[in-house]
């Protein structure tokens, strides 16, 4: 290995890792269906680049390294579109120069790249896992005003403190589990053979679609549909530096209605990063 190569893999090291998106748990469960699924000359690639890090053992693991400290390229952690939206159609980032969409792209073009570095590689994989679990967080598609419900207070005694942290973490903490390779192996075995077919052959958009589609929806409770667009509040249309927060209660009800939607996005999400990296990687 050369010396520049080393000192890139030093600098990856000493970067700590912790969850922010998903939470640890999620992307764990993500990274570890996409292994699972992976074909075995793939699983053998991946394998050998991560015995390149010298800060992760597992595949799974590596996916929490995007959320850092320091984050990583945090703009393109999210995807935010005008309140006006009905649909993502596009592959572009409609109110900033990056997003998940260029996140993807970039990291893809690298691991598709022959002439990459193994240094360079083993980075956009382990990114790549992140950025597709977060692409299936249907927060990380949503508003700028409100940070994706970071400034919609969630109203209990318990958990966390915003509806954008309930998706993140209540849910699968609360309803799921918190072992990840117990969650991945349970819901592995519930995906049906014509699931994974159509998952696989499905592009970018179409996934930040279906979370921006939930994102909307009234059981999510997120924003109010009129005048064509989805609002903060049924009296505010976005909310300002300053203005007070409106809160939401998150029942039992409303974390176990919301259950099987996060399990179905951990599912689509593992079997979209296995097919990503199975093209990418594959020798």
């Amino acid at each position: 290995m050369s010396r520049h190569m080393k000192s890139i893999l030093l600098i990856i090291a000493i970067i700590p890792s912790v969850a922010l998106g998903w939470g640890a748990a999620g992307h764990r469960a993500v990274c570890q269906i996409a292994y699972d699924e992976l074909s075995d000359a793939t699983r053998v690639e991946v394998n050998r680049l991560i015995d390149l890090d010298p800060g992760f053992e597992t595949f799974a693991d590596s996916c929490l390294f995007a959320d850092g400290p320091p984050r990583i390229r945090a703009i393109e952690h999210y995807i935010n579109v005008p309140r006006s939206y009905r649909a993502i159609a596009r592959n572009d980032c409609p109110m900033a120069d990056a997003c998940l969409f260029t996140a993807i792209d970039t990291d893809l073009r690298i691991l598709r790249n022959a002439n990459s570095a193994d240094a360079y590689k083993l980075l956009s994989m382990k990114l790549l896992g992140h950025w597709v679990g977060d692409m299936h967080q249907p927060l990380h598609v949503s508003f700028q005003d409100d940070r994706g419900g970071n400034f919609i207070a969630k109203q209990a005694d318990q958990g966390h403190g915003n509806i954008h942290s309930v998706w993140d973490f209540d849910i699968i903490e609360q309803r799921i589990g918190s072992d990840y390779l117990k969650i991945a192996a349970g819901l592995r075995k519930e995906i049906t053979d014509r699931e994974r077919t159509t998952w696989r052959f499905d592009s970018p958009v179409e996934w930040a679609n279906e979370s921006y589609q939930i994102t909307i929806s009234p059981a999510t409770e997120y924003c109010t549909q009129q005048q064509g667009a989805c609002w903060y509040s049924a009296d505010n249309m976005m909310i300002d530096k300053g203005e007070r927060q409106r809160e939401l209660l998150v029942s039992e009800r409303y974390l176990t209605t919301h259950k099987e939607t996060i399990e179905q996005r951990l599912q689509q999400a593992g079997v979209r990063l296995a097919a990503l990296l199975d093209a990418a990687l594959e020798l």
